[in-house]
């Protein structure tokens, strides 16, 4: 079944128009092609998240490594991801639940990331699920979230690292945390837990890696269950 729906969605494509598949037509800077394909996709499949996980992320996980092995342009990069960041804007009316639920989490950047279309994906889950998210993006410093943490008094903190570098810059940050909001639940992913890293120096107390959005929309399941 699975093999016959992606044979439709190829000819359903071709039908409109469309060549390629979504990555093509990303890195082509192709936005209406980028954009019919998504909503052709959820015609036959109408989950968001298997869209998000399946195609969205993959594609970009794919920009990501091509940027880092100079394949493609950082302007390259810049364009495949508002791109995409505009598809998931477009999305927003199918994501948010109408039953909504008295749960907040707040959902960030580590400082000096300058991507944000990935914790944007796991602020959606949150809004799928009945939550209510707040989506602060990037350059946010450390003061200002804690600010706003204070202000809002989160359920779960959700924080995204895409590159490895600012790896020290989670631990710090964790460690600040940890002193100001012992109590706080934290969820910690992005693509730089494609790589090998240490996550024993992250799991620890209350600090949590969901490495793909599946794991993340069960993980939040059961907390709605258990509450």
């Amino acid at each position: 079944m699975e093999k016959l729906e992606k044979h439709i969605l190829i000819a359903d494509l071709i039908k409109e128009g469309i060549s390629g598949n979504f990555l093509d037509n990303l890195l082509a800077g192709n936005k209406t092609n980028c954009s019919l394909f998504v909503k052709k996709q959820l015609e036959i499949n109408p989950s968001i998240i298997d869209l998000y996980e399946d195609i969205l992320k993959g594609s970009l996980y794919e920009v990501g490594l091509l940027w880092e092995t100079n394949k493609i342009s950082v302007a390259t990069e810049h364009m495949a991801t508002a791109i995409t960041e505009g598809i998931l804007n477009e999305l927003f009316e199918q994501v948010i639940s109408k039953k909504r639920l008295n749960k907040k989490v707040v959902v960030t950047c580590v400082e000096n990331e300058s991507h944000q279309v990935g914790i944007k994906m796991v602020a959606d889950v949150f809004e799928i699920n009945g939550w209510d998210s707040f989506f602060l993006g990037t350059g946010i410093p450390t003061k200002e979230l804690f600010r706003f943490i204070k202000e809002q008094k989160p359920d779960i903190l959700a924080i995204s690292l895409s590159i490895y570098f600012n790896f020290g810059n989670l631990l710090q940050l964790l460690k600040q945390i940890n002193i100001e909001f012992p109590d706080l639940q934290i969820i910690v992913g992005g693509q730089a837990f494609s790589r090998d890293i240490e996550k024993s120096l992250i799991e620890k107390g209350n600090v949590i890696t969901l490495s793909n959005l599946y794991m993340l929309d069960n993980y939040i399941k059961a907390l709605n269950t258990n509450n």
